[in-house]
């Protein structure tokens, strides 16, 4: 199992990165990344509550994408854990292959 590591926390949901979401956090551009992290906390705090840049991925249970511009996070709900974990993070061309 990969180590995972922790980001955020609230009294609801934590929010989590996968190492390899937590590295392609770090390459990308500062102002897109400040903006996807923001957006990744927002949709933490209220993963069920409606969010106008976060959709469900169809085929996958539990599993939503947030955008932020050209770049997307997968994510993935944990109901019995509360917990929010982000698998993966990358460019819109790049990461739904």
């Amino acid at each position: 199992m990969t180590r995972i590591v922790a980001i955020g926390d609230n009294a609801r949901v934590r929010l989590i990165l996968s190492p390899a979401a937590l590295k392609s956090v770090a390459l990308m551009p500062k102002r897109e990344r400040a903006g996807l992290v923001a957006k990744l906390a927002a949709f933490a705090d209220g993963p069920f509550a409606p969010h106008g840049s976060a959709k469900p991925l169809r085929g996958l249970k539990d599993a939503v994408r947030v955008r932020h511009g050209d770049w997307r996070a997968v994510c993935r709900i944990d109901r019995d854990d509360g917990v929010v974990i982000v698998e993966a993070i990358g460019h819109r061309r790049e990461i739904y292959r």
